[in-house]
């Protein structure tokens, strides 16, 4: 495989965007799956502690956007289908940016469109992890730098969509960038202890200061767990490179969506995206970056 580079990166082109196709349904599927389970715990301890309230309100209609999907329901099952006519969709309608290309768009039924989102995604994934084959080859750097770029990718879309960074992503990143880099993968067992802390207490800090300035909540808590996210993978030495480049990149984003669609100060904007992308960056290109910076102050 080393012999043929352009085979290698290719094939994880291929592969994932399969992976980015799987990845449309975890952003779509898992915030419903969430919402349902908090519905649940809630109406229990409604049920239990206060069944006056559930006498009052009525047991259908707390239960009203749990009856909204099918009682199965997770990442898996129901089957794919048009949200329109119901029809499910085929399993070469799923292929991966050809299926949607082949189709026009448009559902092969009721021929309602589909969204661009699905295909980007895909291509976006199918690119990032072709990138990661050309950088680090077939190496344990590249499987655990994909499997990262996989997790990046979901919690994007869902934080993009609903202004949540699931803890069942979140964490389980965390404990992985701390487990692999007791072998130094990426970083020492120290750099990745010290920059898993930093990075949680850094955000949660400013979070604390802004909120007893102002009176409001400037980010949210998965925004502390990401960043220390990225501190357990790389190290405490690319968090200010990571915290820099994700706030220009929102300031830049900010500025244009509030010139754009007339948005107002106190609209909120997910960040978790941002830190994603600089994250991302930084794990290939930081140290680069890092050198550059540094050769420019000398």
């Amino acid at each position: 495989m080393s012999q043929s580079p352009w085979l290698f990166i290719s094939i994880s082109f291929i592969f994932a965007a399969t992976i980015g196709s799987f990845l449309n349904v975890v952003i779509h599927r898992f915030p419903v799956m969430m919402k349902r389970e908090w519905q649940s715990e809630c109406n229990y301890y409604l049920a239990e502690y206060h069944p006056d309230i559930v006498k009052e309100v009525g047991e259908k209609r707390l239960n009203k956007s749990i009856d909204d999907f099918p009682k199965k329901y997770n990442l898996v099952v129901p089957g794919s289908a048009c949200p329109k006519c119901k029809a499910d969709i085929k399993p070469w309608h799923n292929l991966p940016i050809l299926g949607w290309l082949a189709l026009g768009g448009k559902c092969a039924n009721c021929k309602t469109s589909i969204s661009a989102r699905y295909p980007v995604f895909e291509l976006v994934t199918g690119l990032l992890i072709a990138t990661l084959a050309w950088h680090f080859g077939p190496t344990w750097q590249f499987l655990f730098a994909s499997i990262l770029t996989f997790v990046l990718v979901a919690l994007t879309g869902i934080d993009l969509d609903e202004m949540l960074l699931p803890d069942q992503l979140t964490l389980p990143l965390l404990w992985l960038g701390l487990i692999i880099n007791l072998k130094g993968i990426y970083a020492s067992p120290a750099d990745a202890i010290i920059g898993a802390t930093a990075g949680y207490l850094s955000l949660w800090s400013v979070f604390w200061l802004f909120k007893i300035v102002t009176g409001k909540e400037g980010m949210g808590y998965g925004d502390f767990k990401l960043l220390a996210v990225f501190g357990a993978w790389l190290g405490w030495q690319f968090l200010p490179l990571i915290i820099l480049l994700s706030s220009l990149v929102g300031a830049i984003v900010g500025i244009s969506m509030m010139l754009a669609k007339n948005l107002g100060r106190d609209n909120p904007i997910p960040f978790g995206p941002y830190i994603a992308i600089a994250g991302w960056i930084a794990l290939i290109w930081g140290q680069d970056i890092i050198n550059w910076y540094l050769g420019t102050l000398i």
